[in-house]
């Protein structure tokens, strides 16, 4: 009877084999590296094991013989899973999973699918081997599907290493998703603020760094070594004073704007900010639809966790617009090959930074180690661990081109014939420079405090040009961000010229929330504006000004004429 056992065990393992290579598309297919395992002769356990199924398949295939016969037209849909596979690994219990745990015997869980890294961790992973075996035996799902764009799986791991479905009822029990999951017996956790209780962008910041793991939170919120420019950037919009003005019919306010030649319907853009995977699992396919559905602008990241093509797809709106932050490559074919999808997507313009020959020094990003290798969708720009520490900025930005130069304008206008801005002007010399050159816009930036430390606010920028050149302004459309968090700022920077002001934090924590968030986010800052251009006593737009505001705090901070070169 053993030998009968065994043999019929052997039999239906062997069918499911055959039946895999005779069909890739088998719901099986995946399973027959675990079921050989089973009945390898290195693994006494799992062979008893098998002997009991074929015992019990045995059991069953003579019962079934002894059973009247049902013809065809008799079956009926069974929605139990089928026996051969929720006992012969169709589904894998996460306990198995975690036995395999070494360098040696390393399996690994993503999206409900084990696979065995071991060959891929010593020989095929570009990030090394350290990364997946500090998750061996584990659910990575958490780590990995925000860090990396599709495909990622299917084009760099061979089928082989898929070795069936883990069963979901074995699996720590899921609260939330954040970037990072949170299981039930966690403590110390802050409390998760429900986005009903965000009224202001500002209470952003503490329901992200709640919901974000500690290493998205460092990137997402940490500036250049000792942060000096990051603070400046809020603090300056509050040394503005606004100079009111009464008894305005203010009922109707239009807060349409033209920016690139494109029509919006609010006078902000929501920035470029790399790794959007980290905040949310849809990443920047949330951030197009909710920006499409409100008629506001969104610039897309070089370093954007989907792939372009994605994310333009994830239009809200036949006319949604589209813009294109762009780092030149050092291979600048590459880039070449990116700037023909950009024109081929129906992209309205492209900004070309200019502030990061160099990545910024950012400490609380290096600090804070990743588990496992961050890639971006667009420039595939990969994150590692050195001497330096683990910082994602650092390490998806080493692509950058550090020749990048004036006269690439030129080799650039040869590629694309789309309106051209420089995002990262930090001096009223480059500003002048840029004009002559005959750039469509300027974008007037620190990158967000994360590149120079003690560089200028973008709002210091934008004062001195006003002072010093003012004859630019007639020339290019002048943008600029760094710091804005309220409708009173973006009103600020209008009044002193500037065509259209970029958020890139605020939206970028209200994705934690997923696309709800990034709406809440938008329809904040609507509100915001609409209620500070009624108490201004201003109804359009292009009634703001100068003659609005009070900036004698600032002048002191203002450069009062252009330094001579030695």
């Amino acid at each position: 009877m053993s030998r009968f056992v065994e043999s019929t065990a052997r039999l239906v393992f062997g069918c499911v084999q055959a039946s895999s290579r005779a069909s890739p598309s088998a719901p099986l297919r995946g399973s027959r590296r675990y079921t050989a395992r089973i009945l390898g002769d290195t693994f006494p356990a799992r062979r008893r094991l098998a002997l009991q199924i074929g015992g019990a398949l045995a059991i069953s295939l003579g019962t079934a013989w002894a059973l009247p016969r049902i013809r065809n037209d008799e079956l009926v849909d069974d929605p139990s899973p089928p026996a051969l596979q929720a006992s012969a690994g169709g589904l894998i219990p996460y306990g198995e999973v975690q036995k395999h745990n070494t360098v040696d015997d390393c399996w690994v869980v993503i999206a409900g699918k084990v696979y065995d890294l071991t060959e891929f961790a010593q020989s095929g992973h570009p990030g090394g081997s350290a990364p997946i075996h500090r998750v061996a035996g584990r659910d990575a799902t958490a780590i990995f599907q925000p860090l990396h764009p599709p495909g990622t799986i299917e084009n760099g791991l061979d089928e082989s290493a898929f070795l069936g479905m883990v069963d979901p009822q074995t699996l720590p029990t899921v609260l939330s998703y954040g970037g990072g999951a949170k299981t039930q017996g966690e403590e110390g956790k802050e409390r998760e603020i429900d986005l009903a209780e965000i009224v202001g962008l500002p209470d952003f910041d503490a329901a992200a760094k709640a919901k974000l793991t500690s290493k998205a939170w460092a990137y997402m919120s940490s500036g250049a070594t000792d942060q000096y420019t990051l603070d400046l950037n809020r603090r300056a919009f509050n040394h503005i004073l606004f100079r009111p003005r009464i008894l305005v019919n203010v009922e109707e306010c239009d807060t349409r704007r033209t920016m690139m030649g494109q029509e919006a319907g609010l006078p902000f853009f929501i920035c470029p900010t790399g790794m959007a995977g980290l905040a949310h699992p849809l990443a920047e396919r949330a951030v197009a639809r909710a920006a499409g559905e409100a008629n506001v602008i969104y610039m897309v990241s070089t370093n954007a966790s989907t792939p372009l093509a994605e994310i333009v797809s994830n239009a809200s709106r036949p006319d949604q617009k589209f813009f294109m932050q762009l780092y030149v490559d050092r291979n600048r074919p590459k880039t070449e090959k990116l700037l023909e999808q950009i024109n081929g997507l129906g992209m309205k313009a492209i900004f070309v930074t200019v502030d990061a020959a160099a990545p910024g020094k950012r400490e609380a990003d290096e600090r804070s180690r990743a588990e496992i290798e961050v890639a971006s969708g667009v420039s595939g720009g990969k994150i590692a661990q050195d001497s330096k520490g683990g910082g994602i900025g650092r390490s998806v930005g080493g692509f950058i081109d550090p020749k990048l130069n004036w006269e690439d304008l030129k080799w650039l206008r040869r590629h694309t014939d789309l309106p051209i801005g420089l995002k990262g002007v930090q001096s009223v010399e480059d500003c002048i420079k840029a004009a002559e050159l005959g750039v469509n816009a300027i974008y007037l930036s620190n990158h967000g405090g994360r590149a120079l430390d003690t560089a200028p606010p973008s709002l210091y920028t934008l004062l001195e040009l006003r002072r010093l050149a003012p004859q630019v302004f007639d020339k290019c459309e002048i943008y600029l961000d760094g710091g804005v968090r309220r409708g009173t700022d973006v009103i600020k920077a209008l009044c002193l010229g500037a065509k259209g002001v970029g958020m890139g934090r605020p939206f970028l924590y209200g994705l934690t929330y997923g696309k709800e968030g990034v709406t809440h986010a938008i329809e904040i800052m609507r509100d915001e504006i609409e209620t500070t251009m009624r108490l201004l006593g201003v109804t359009k737009l292009d009634q703001l000004g100068p003659h609005l505001l009070n900036t004698k705090a600032l002048d002191t901070q203002i450069m009062d004429h252009i330094p001579s070169q030695a």
